[in-house]
């Protein structure tokens, strides 16, 4: 299969160029020059199917032959090493738990699927590949575990001063050895920015090989769509025959652009939910049908302080640009902080079930846009103790910290700081 930029849909490039580059030349985002369907009786079956030969069934039509069937197997059950399980929270509401990975966080399933797919794609290489990735809090932690002590292989991660959680920066700020962690004086939209930059800076990239673990790159965002996939196979097998709504908690709208592509190719969801915090871009543009980026605010759903959707753009891309394809398809809805709040006290004290921040905003748009014939999922794409400043006080106690977490607890930061400037970036990045 090829790979297109939405700003050229006419220039085609094979998937190891896609995933090398991350970005393309004229700044837009890789897609796949068709969405494969998957066959109807594959679908009809599903939930006989274990995760991994969900996973490989779901990608292999965009990762092979160009990686070989046999290897590719072999990576996907690598990389799928932890359960993600559907539970009930309440009547027609479950939860798509995706934090029981190596950093509690649904982006370890892309962080591994891309740290073994460049692997792959890196043997034999006399260059070094660099990876530049912006964070808002999961993607560093993901990315850097995902990626370290692989190699031939270098990460910097930049994320902002003062708005990822302790427990985020901790995940990626500990580990060291091929990993480094940038503190950048600004927000993320200004660390995105920066990544963006470096990607069209031509001097930078003549010097050094650069790509990107965010979800603008597809090898981050395709394997995403696996667990809708999963998710669907649990509901099926638990013999829930209801319509099936998906409600994803969205910053730079990755992980529900790897869900648009899932129902594209065949998953029967009858429709899916937007939920944002006050960073309400996307809602908006659903509501008015125009799109006004604007500069992120900070909220207690951090991951989700985004002003400027990177992967909106893949949106508009799969619905030809036009309003009412979109929201034929796609609701959105925002909460501020203290609904957020009053949702992760309200469930975990009706229904012994704790929220992370990211989560409530899942719940609560399910609550309030479910009809009677349908059931939700919303995915909880973290675990709340990776946010105890926000988590504890609301719900009067300690969250039991698993032992994974504690860990990166215990070990010491190691960053360094940068003005939200792309020229001290490509400065530091020569000289290294």
């Amino acid at each position: 299969m090829k790979f297109y930029s939405t700003n050229s849909p006419s220039v085609k490039v094979s998937l190891k160029e896609a995933v090398l580059k991350g970005l393309a030349a004229d700044n837009g985002l890789y897609m796949p020059e068709y969405i494969p369907v998957i066959d109807p009786e594959t679908m009809d079956n599903i939930e006989n199917m274990t995760l991994s030969e969900i996973g490989f069934m779901a990608l292999k039509p965009f990762f092979c032959p160009d990686i070989p069937e046999d290897d590719f197997k072999a990576l996907v059950e690598d990389a799928l090493s932890f359960e993600m399980p559907t539970v009930k929270v309440c009547g027609d509401i479950y939860s798509l738990e995706l934090w029981h990975g190596p950093t509690l966080a649904f982006k370890d399933v892309g962080g591994r699927f891309m740290a073994r797919i460049l692997s792959h794609f890196v043997k034999g290489q006399d260059k070094e590949i660099n990876i530049l990735v912006a964070t808002s809090g999961d993607t560093g932690s993901a990315v850097a575990n995902g990626f370290y002590k692989v190699p031939g292989i270098k990460v910097f991660v930049l994320y902002p001063k003062g708005l990822v959680s302790e427990v985020q920066e901790k995940q990626f700020t500990t580990l060291g050895e091929n990993i480094t962690s940038i503190e950048v004086e600004g927000t993320f939209d200004d660390c995105q920015r920066m990544v963006k930059q470096a990607f069209l800076d031509k001097e930078l990239n003549e010097a050094l090989t650069l790509t990107s673990a965010n979800s603008i790159n597809l090898a981050r965002l395709l394997p995403q769509s696996i667990y809708y996939h999963h998710a669907y196979a649990q509901m099926k097998k638990a013999g829930n025959t209801k319509d099936l709504v998906f409600c994803v908690p969205s910053g730079n709208f990755g992980n529900i652009t790897a869900g648009l592509v899932a129902q594209t190719m065949g998953l029967p969801v009858k429709r899916f939910i937007a939920a944002t915090n006050i960073n309400d871009i996307v809602p908006q543009y659903l509501e008015s049908g125009e799109y006004k980026p604007a500069p992120s605010k900070a909220t207690i759903a951090n991951a989700m302080d985004v002003g400027d959707p990177s992967n909106f753009v893949r949106i508009m891309d799969l619905y030809d640009s036009e309003h009412k394809k979109v929201t034929a398809n796609l609701t959105g809805y925002s909460f501020t902080d203290e609904e957020i709040r009053e949702t992760v006290k309200r469930v975990d004290v009706d229904n012994k079930y704790i929220l992370d921040p990211h989560g409530a905003t899942g719940f609560k748009a399910l609550e309030n846009d479910l009809e009677e014939t349908e059931v939700g999922v919303f995915l909880e794409t973290a675990h709340p103790a990776k946010f105890p400043e926000v988590v504890e006080p609301v719900i009067g106690r300690k969250v039991e910290v698993p032992a994974r977490l504690q860990a990166f607890m215990n070990g010491e930061a190691k960053n360094i700081s940068m003005k939200a400037d792309m020229q001290e970036l490509k400065k530091y990045l020569m000289n290294k």
